[in-house]
């Protein structure tokens, strides 16, 4: 008689809504009320389900067809969201871990790895976020050390060596900020990265799955082809932090979003990225095998069209793209005017603070 398994199973995880889904959810438990008082399809409850279904499906589209740019970035943040790991063993086969800079360390929130797409070998590099806080908080939430970042040179100088692709997964909200990293030279890295990337004498595909912030972002995202998952977000810098800059005030970071154009769709239209990967209804985290089946899919085209190209062409392709950063923003620009207040308050001198004190009456208090 066989074994009975009596360890328990874990229940599946409950889905998260964001601010924008309060009526989503209000669907989803109506539908799961439904379902517990008639577990059969079809039964004197199916009817009422099916119809909700519909009404759920044409709100999700409703919604996720007019996402602001500051919705688009909570969802390119949904803790659901299908991470590196869930691309490494979904996507790629006989996956080879290699780490260590040959330097200082093995920093935890890049991944390098060798492994097969289809009949194609690569090497892998991307961003690890982690997925409980334990994990989150050795990889610093997925914000890279210099040490990171030439982990990362050094593999792709090993893919060069061997012939290899090089595919890189973008999901970073920056490099890490911490004194550490500045005293081993994090700008350093991320531009050394930059250059020989620019370079690199074998074919190399960048795709944002998430987050893509600022120079955490570009020290792995230079190559060929760059596509974007089209509810993740590619920027300069985190709308938290251009409103801090800017305002000074962190709650205008949906403002600031508007104005940073950091959208798939805005970045296509800026000829600043190659291709939108389409998500599943709903987003990644409503469906993770969908998504990284659209991935695989461009993922495998991109290799087969560039393989056919020579490497000197490509090399030369390659230039030639990273020069036209920022034709198409003067091309638009030229077309539409200016629309977007960004109001920055102007930053008085030393002399005219001092005569703007003076000047400003002070209120004494009245007795009662």
């Amino acid at each position: 008689m066989p074994a009975i398994d009596t360890k328990p199973t874990a229940a599946p995880m409950a889905t998260v809504y964001l601010q924008f889904e309060d009526q989503v959810a209000q669907l989803d438990r109506q539908i799961e009320d439904l379902r517990k008082q008639d577990q059969s399809l079809q039964g004197p409850n199916a009817a009422e389900i099916r119809r909700l279904q519909k009404e759920q499906t044409k709100l999700l589209q409703e919604l996720y067809s007019n996402l602001s740019a500051w919705q688009t970035v909570q969802v390119s943040r949904h803790p659901q969201r299908p991470l590196l790991n869930d691309y490494l063993s979904l996507l790629f086969k006989d996956i080879r871990h290699l780490h260590g800079d040959r330097n200082f360390g093995d920093d935890k929130a890049i991944v390098t790895a060798l492994g097969q797409i289809g009949r194609e070998k690569v090497m892998i590099i991307g961003h690890n976020k982690g997925k409980d806080i334990k994990e989150k908080i050795a990889c610093n939430f997925g914000c890279a050390n210099p040490e990171g970042y030439r982990k990362a040179l050094a593999k792709m100088k090993l893919a060069e060596k061997f012939g290899l692709p090089i595919i890189t997964l973008i999901d970073t909200p920056g490099a890490y900020p911490g004194i550490g990293a500045e005293e081993r030279g994090q700008s350093q890295a991320i531009a050394v990265n930059l250059m020989e990337m620019s370079r690199l004498r074998v074919p190399i595909i960048c795709v944002v799955i998430g987050e893509g912030g600022s120079g955490g972002a570009l020290g792995i995202g230079v190559g060929d082809r760059l596509a974007m998952l089209q509810y993740s977000y590619y920027s300069v810098i985190s709308p938290e932090g251009c409103a801090a800059i800017l305002w000074h005030d962190g709650s205008q970071a949906p403002r600031a979003a508007e104005a940073l154009k950091l959208t798939a769709k805005d970045l296509q239209n800026l000829k600043l990225i190659d291709t939108v990967i389409a998500e599943p209804l709903g987003g990644a985290h409503r469906n993770v095998h969908d998504t990284i089946y659209n991935v695989e899919q461009f993922l495998l085209k991109s290799l087969a069209e560039l393989k056919r190209i020579k490497i000197d062409a490509l090399m030369e392709k390659r230039y030639q793209k990273i020069r036209s950063f920022g034709s198409g923003c003067v091309e638009i620009s030229r077309l539409k005017p200016k629309t977007t207040d960004i109001s920055i308050p102007k930053k008085l001198s030393a002399k005219a603070e001092i005569e703007q004190a003076e000047e400003t009456p002070v209120e004494t208090p009245v007795e009662s």
